[in-house]
This record gives structure tokens, sequence and C-alpha cells, in this order.
């Protein structure tokens, strides 16, 4: 049996998903079998090459390439915007790996902004039950007021229970069996949810009451609030504070470890060295533009909140 890992990725996260990946590598146990494929629209063979090289014998490194008429319902929509009003089509992927892959009844789903400093088995194997997946609560949120309101307000969900969707352990059979995508599609096409966190916000909604919530070592993110985590499982650089932009950011010893073994590290160094103040505000900016939807959201007469107090069946 193998252990089967999802990344999504273009070339411009290419260089982070290397370090992801060779952390992942260095710390998978040899006495176990695991598949890493990376879904993608249009990654460049150099690119293939550079993070095939990260295989051994026990860790097998694979490309998917994600058809454009599968996604092509989702793109480019005003409300999918992705945060910060940049979009990426590859943050939808993950709601499709069940349904491409059916040789899995369960699957892992990471980000390509993370280091894996544990074992991944460890995370897969979490008895899923009945949940339809296992993940973190976000708690790069918990402090953001704006943030919490709209979960409360907008979404009608619990805050304390809103999960960030850059770790997923999917229950790939029950997807399948109690059709997801085609739940997911019915509600996309049918309210066009104005959403800050598209996917994320779907898989809380659709997945409430059917998620497992997983001990937040497996998702540490950094966060100006708290203090880190002692003994992290997995390392998410959630948001826009990454290690290659911020030289302070919690965690970024264990990037950097991991990067320096990689043939992208004197790049990612350059990246860090070159990037300005100025870009550093910005990016903070962004988070307080990305915040600006709460308030329209909540006016939004077919808003999450809205539509299930008229009966509307979101949850699976």
């Amino acid at each position: 049996m193998t252990i089967p890992v999802f990344y999504s990725i273009s070339d411009d996260f290419a260089k982070y998903a290397a370090v992801s990946l060779n952390s992942l590598v260095k710390n998978a146990n040899p006495q176990k079998d695991y598949t890493v494929t990376f879904l993608n629209q249009d990654l460049s063979e150099k690119h293939q090459k550079q993070l095939a090289a990260f295989a051994n014998d026990h860790v097998h490194v694979k490309f998917f390439h994600i058809d454009e008429k599968l996604v092509k319902p989702i793109q480019n929509r005003k409300e999918n915007y992705l945060r910060a009003d940049f979009f990426t089509m590859s943050i939808f992927y993950r709601l499709f790996i069940p349904d491409l892959f059916p040789q899995y009844d369960k699957a892992i789903y990471i980000d390509s902004d993370t280091v894996v400093v544990d074992d991944i088995a460890k995370l897969y194997n979490n008895d899923l039950g009945n949940n339809l997946f296992a993940a973190c609560t976000d708690s790069s949120i918990q402090y953001v007021d704006k943030m919490v309101k709209y979960i409360k307000e907008v979404l009608a969900l619990d805050p304390k229970k809103y999960i960030n969707s850059g770790m997923l352990v999917l229950n790939s059979k029950a997807f399948r069996d109690e059709h997801f995508i085609d739940h997911f599609m019915h509600l996309l096409e049918q309210y066009h949810f104005d959403c800050i966190a598209p996917d994320q916000d779907y898989l809380n909604e659709i997945g409430d009451g059917r998620i497992l919530h997983l001990d937040p070592r497996w998702d540490a993110m950094p966060n100006e609030n708290t203090a880190p985590i002692p003994e992290p499982g997995l390392i998410h650089y959630n948001l826009f504070f990454k290690p290659w932009h911020f030289k302070d950011v919690q965690y970024n010893d264990y990037f950097w470890k991991y990067a320096s073994s990689t043939p992208f590290y004197e790049e990612l160094k350059s990246e860090l060295d070159n990037y300005t103040n100025q870009e550093r505000a910005e990016n903070r900016a962004k988070l307080d533009h990305m915040l600006e939807k709460e308030a329209s959201t909540a006016l939004d007469p077919n808003n999450w909140a809205q539509i299930k107090r008229k009966g509307e069946r979101v949850k699976l």
C-alpha cells in the first residue's frame, strides 16, 4: 500500500514546493511507501525534473495535468478571487482529488508553502470514520476580528471549528459515494457565493459536522499573537508572512534547514535579501484589503447564512 500525498502547484511555486517535498522525503519512514503527485496545468519540464529528482526507493514523485475543462466552470469568476485580489485556479484542485484518483480511498493534500517535520504517514493513519476529511482549526484567523465576525455572521459557523484547507486528510471514498463534487458545483453555480477564502469556505460549509479536527501540530502557522508550537509535525506559512519574504517569521529556521539542500537555496536567499520593506508593507496591507469583503458579504442576501436560513441543504 502506498500513502498518497498531493500538492497543487504552478511554476511560480515550484521552488517552495521543492522545499516542502525535500522535508517530506527526509522525514518519511523508509519502511513505508509514499506517492507524491503534483497537480498542475502547465508546470514546465525543467521544474518537473527538479522536483522528480527528490524521489527515492520509497517516495515516488508523479505529475498530473489538470484538464482545462475540469475547472472552466469556476475559472476567473469574481467571487472566487483568492484573498488579496489575485486568483489562482490551483486552490480548487484539491476538491477534485477523490474523483480524479479513484484508486485511493484516503489521501493527503498539502499546500506548497509548508515543511513536513514529522513522518507524514502518522497524519495519514488518522481514522476518519464517517468524517469527510480531517484538518486543523485555522489558527491564523482566531485573533483577526473581521475574519471571526465573517465566519460567525456570513458563514454562520463556529470560528473555533473553522478549518484551514492547506492540510487535508481526505475521505476520498466518502467524497465519491456522496457526490461531493456534484454538490459543490450545484452550490457554486446556484448561488455564486462571494467568499474571502473560496475553496476553504466551501469545505467548511459542506463538511460542517463531519470534520475530524486534528492536533494543531499538523498545521502549525506563524502567528504574531501566539507562541510557536514546540514540536510541529507540519508547518504552514499561511497568508503573506513567508520566510522568503520576512526574516522574523515564526518557524523560519525549519524552512531554511530544508531549503539549504535544494537547488533553489541561493535563489530563495536572494529573494529574501532583495525583498523591500515597501513590498512587506504592501503584503501586510493585502490582509486588510482581503478583510474588506466582510462588510459587503454580510449584506449579501445570498450569503451562506441567508441561504441556510431559507432551508437550502449546504452540508453533506
